[in-house]
């Protein structure tokens, strides 16, 4: 598989296809790399994020613009299965690696392409990144408080769910692909193209959003904390400043919720009966249910509702995570030593491999690589370059004139 993307959307689909035994080839610019290597940068040259993003990838750096560049490309392709890249539209055809120039490589590649609003369409050549996706999608409009302007959550979520169904996709039409040769056809470019829109991929998480609209003029608000019609669901603050999340919407949970407590009178009470009278009545119920989550510790509380079958759970820090047996249980905090270049810094603990095959999370078989880490070994063992062409490239990808 080739990856061509930089950032985290088309990148988070090489990851997950990678995490499971994909070979990828990541295609970076010469001297400065993929831009995620600076996202969040505290030491050396390359970022966690970018180590986490693009575990398990080789890296080959390439100047794409160049015609030594697109040749290498064309190479790589006619040894791939999938290309990935989320470029804005045009831009891939722009340099002469269109699909149809990838296909005549590869008649039997898969071409999945990430960008703000798909291919096709009035917006396709607007460039965006996943705020704005977000945005368009309808997600930012509903998170934060009713008297607030909308606020971001703190990762790249667009991005990342338009990677998901990028791998998704790829998978897809491999397997489509795969039962079209035991039928003894080809599958045509058309059928090989996955387009993935990151407003789309968004608004495919919207729910109802958009039906409860169009049949009963329903417009969704921001309800902090809470969820639109779903009630008592929300995070309670405990003695000493801590908080935890309660969700006691379930009528039979709702009922077992109110008697511990101590509210045996909204257990009774038929107008608390379903979700609909709950949230109606969502600010008293919450301002019983914190009176009595101010009363004791987080832990002394979650035991309690545990005891009682109340779904509940503490709000995690990372500290909170590295720490915790369940994850540790599931393999899900895989541990490495990471040069920043001027130092090493050992057991640094790394997010695990989703979902679990086997019991638990799949090893990782290395973080994200540093860059160009892989040009001579791709040349020489997998394009079968010469030792003097394999130098060229080598130079070129150093920035030095060949």
């Amino acid at each position: 598989m080739l990856e061509l993307g930089n950032y985290i959307a088309a990148p988070t689909a090489g990851r997950m296809l990678a995490d499971f035994g994909a070979e990828v080839i990541k295609v970076e610019r010469p001297g400065t790399g993929d831009e995620l290597r600076n996202w969040r940068l505290y030491e050396g040259s390359t970022s966690m994020l970018f180590r986490t993003i693009n575990r398990n990838k080789k890296s080959i750096a390439l100047d794409l613009r160049s015609d030594a560049g697109r040749e290498l490309v064309l190479d790589l392709v006619r040894h791939c299965d999938v290309l990935l890249e989320n470029f804005r539209p045009g831009t891939l055809e722009r340099w002469g690696l269109g699909p149809d120039v990838l296909s005549e490589a590869n008649p039997d590649l898969i071409v999945t392409r990430l960008s703000a609003y798909g291919q096709t369409g009035p917006l396709s050549a607007r460039p965006g990144f996943a705020a704005v996706a977000e945005a368009v999608g309808g997600f930012r409009e509903l998170v934060g408080d009713p008297d607030r302007p909308p606020v971001r959550v703190g990762i790249s979520i667009g991005d990342s769910i338009a990677g998901l169904y990028a791998a998704f996709g790829s998978v897809m039409l491999l397997f489509e692909r795969e039962r079209a040769k035991g039928a003894q056809r080809s599958l045509p470019l058309g059928e090989r193209m996955v387009d993935v829109a990151l407003n789309e991929a968004m608004f495919s998480m919207m729910e109802s959003l958009v039906p409860d609209f169009e049949a009963y003029g329903v417009r969704r608000e921001r309800t902090g904390g809470r969820m639109e019609g779903i009630a008592p669901s929300n995070a309670y603050v405990c003695a000493g400043g801590g908080s935890i999340v309660i969700a006691g919407n379930g009528d039979s949970i709702f009922g077992r919720l109110m008697e511990i407590i101590g509210r045996p009178d909204l257990a009774a009470d038929p107008s608390l009966a379903s979700n609909a009278g709950r949230w109606a009545r969502r600010d008293e119920l919450d301002a019983a249910i914190g009176a009595w989550t101010a009363t004791l510790e987080p832990k002394e509380a979650l035991a309690v509702l545990d005891d009682a079958g109340v779904p509940s759970g503490p709000i995690y820090t990372a500290e909170d995570i590295c720490g915790d047996a369940q994850y540790a249980a599931r393999n899900m905090i895989q541990r490495f030593d990471v040069s920043t270049g001027e130092r090493t810094i050992p057991d640094v603990g790394f997010p695990g491999i989703v979902p679990v095959l086997g019991g638990e999370s799949l090893p990782i078989r290395s973080l994200g690589p540093e860059l160009g880490e892989h040009t001579e070994e791709i040349c020489r063992d997998l394009l079968k370059k010469s030792e003097d062409e394999i130098r060229a490239i080598l130079r070129a990808a150093e920035g030095v004139a060949v």
